[in-house]
């Protein structure tokens, strides 16, 4: 044991135990109440039978289609989409982001120090005696510590804010994972549409080049001018023109799909298969009610965090409104071989001598800082923190609306899209029927050629009608469902990124266990300020 210990000053220590209660005395800023939403009583449609408003699970809605190729592709997407895992990695910036704040709940600054140094004086310097070493060598061993003490809450409300900025992040990730998934769905149906136009235009187009062969034969005949050959070809060119330009929609279509799987758009003919139809829309959609949009979908959940994150820096900037107390401490051992032969000092002593009791040195002791002069510059810092909060506070009630006006829209573009469908449905089957009745008249004389091109002109574009929106069929109902803040929740118990991603993140930097959900999704009740502890 080290001789002297026993006269160190210990009662200094209730000093820094006393201090350690003010730590949690006071705390200034407002205290944070989750602001009222708009409230939405009921959908305008709730009276129509499609709409149904029972409690749903939205989870994995796009099952509803019963198509084993979309099930597929959504899953790849979330597996390897580039955009979602730049979420996720965001994610783990938050919670590291979130450990430093942490670590200022404790001392701030605490090092360890070693050093050794030559001084040599001159000769002629003032305060020098014959029995003064002028040059000497010294060695300095010890450990310093500051500690500001948490008074009035700046450290706290700084932890909060990075909590509520972690759950933001996670909720931003599942706003990036609603979109992917809605994408994927809306691009596969713009996919499946396209390749249904394009079979349709050609047997439009067989259709059209019988046409033609009977209007040449009749002019061969003698029965008909040329105009008529001429008009048979210009309706077919014109319709054959149609392929090529769908047929650049259709590969751009997948290319965007491409982006969404994070492939090379070479990859996506194997994914898709063979040419499948349109997806079929259920008869019945599970909307639930207008309250359920504030619990699911994470676009709200992300402005209200936000808006929970700017609350707590008001209450840091009001802080620095008052003084700072710290706790300053400095213990060490400090030796050198400087020779004292003046009377009283029959000796010297060494660098050896650096761990004899004698070399201790220390000072502990508080300090007390305030910022007075301060020319208003933290009062209107506290001001900028306000107005945020409260640019913050009205976008979240913009996000509400906005949300119950995106569901509105896609709810009566969905049912509107289901009638459109029902009467151009009636429209291709009369139009079929004008083609064959005007064709045999025209065979038989009793009806010009006119007439059959406006009937196959009319059934062509009513067909392709009738495709594109049986297309906008399941196009709005994916919206819906987007717009209901559906398909995050089939997340929960996965990564938030793929394995081979927290591989290389953990091969290149000592991540801990931060990594794991674990560390990322704990319950928020358990997620107080208090119960942190640094990520050593």
């Amino acid at each position: 044991m080290i001789r002297g210990l026993g006269k160190l000053p210990w009662r200094y220590l209730g000093l820094l135990t006393s201090a350690l209660t003010l730590t949690v005395s006071c705390a200034v800023g407002p205290e944070y109440i989750r602001p009222e939403a708009p409230d939405m009583k009921a959908w305008i449609e709730k009276e129509d039978p499609a709409i149904n408003t029972l409690p749903s699970d939205l989870s994995r809605w796009w099952t509803v289609f019963n198509d084993p190729v979309l099930n597929a592709l959504i899953e790849n997407a979330y597996g390897m989409n580039l955009s979602l895992q730049v979420a996720g990695i965001r994610i783990f910036e938050a919670r590291a982001q979130l450990g430093i704040v942490v670590g200022n709940l404790y001392p701030q600054s605490q090092s360890a120090r070693a050093g050794y140094s030559y001084l040599s004086g001159g000769e002629t310097s003032a305060n020098t005696t014959p029995t003064v070493d002028l040059s000497y060598a010294e060695v300095d061993i010890g450990f310093d510590v500051a500690w500001e003490l948490d008074l009035w809450g700046k450290f706290r409300g700084a932890v909060q804010s990075g909590m509520r900025n972690l759950d933001a992040s996670v909720a931003s990730y599942y706003d990036v994972l609603v979109t992917l998934t809605a994408e994927v769905a809306r691009i596969y149906t713009v996919i499946r549409t396209l390749e249904t136009r394009l079979t349709i235009a050609g047997e439009n187009v067989k259709m059209q080049e019988r046409s033609l062969r009977i209007a040449e034969a009749q002019f061969r005949g003698g029965a008909v001018t040329e105009l008529d050959v001429v008009q048979a070809k210009a309706l077919l060119t014109n319709t054959q023109a149609l392929v090529p330009r769908l047929d650049t929609g259709l590969r751009q279509a997948k290319n965007a799909l491409a982006v969404l799987l994070g492939v090379v758009p070479d990859r996506v003919e194997a994914m898709l298969g063979e040419r499948r139809p349109i997806p079929d829309a259920p008869g019945e959609v599970m909307a639930g009610i207008p309250a359920d949009l504030l619990r699911r979908r994470p676009d709200i959940r992300f402005a209200e965090r936000q808006l929970a994150a700017q609350s707590a820096l008001i209450g840091v900037a009001k802080a620095d409104l008052y003084p700072h107390l710290s706790l300053l401490g400095s213990i060490g051992l400090r030796s050198s071989n400087a020779a004292l032969t003046a009377a009283g000092f029959p000796g010297g002593s060494s660098l050896g001598n650096v761990f004899d009791s004698g070399s201790i040195e220390f000072f502990v002791g508080p300090a007390l800082s305030w910022n007075l002069l301060n020319y208003g510059r933290i009062k209107n810092q506290v001001r900028v923190q306000d107005a945020r909060f409260q640019q913050l506070a009205v976008n979240y009630r913009n996000t509400v609306i906005r949300a119950a006006q995106e569901t509105e829209d896609a709810m009566i573009a969905f049912l509107r899209s289901q009638e459109e469908a029902g009467y151009l449905a009636e429209s291709v089957d009369a139009a079929k029927r004008s083609v064959t009745l005007s064709l045999l008249q025209y065979q038989e004389g009793l009806t010009d050629y006119q007439r059959v091109l406006d009937s196959q002109r009319f059934l062509a574009q009513q067909q392709d009608n009738l495709t594109a929106t049986r297309g906008s069929i399941v196009a709005n109902l994916v919206s819906m469902y987007k717009a209901l803040g559906g398909g995050w929740e089939f997340r929960r118990g996965k990564d938030f990124v793929p394995e081979e991603v927290k591989k290389d993140m953990g091969e290149r930097t000592d991540w801990g266990d931060l990594l794991a959900p674990s560390a990322i999704e704990t319950p928020l009740p358990d997620r107080q300020p208090n119960r942190r502890r640094p990520d050593w």
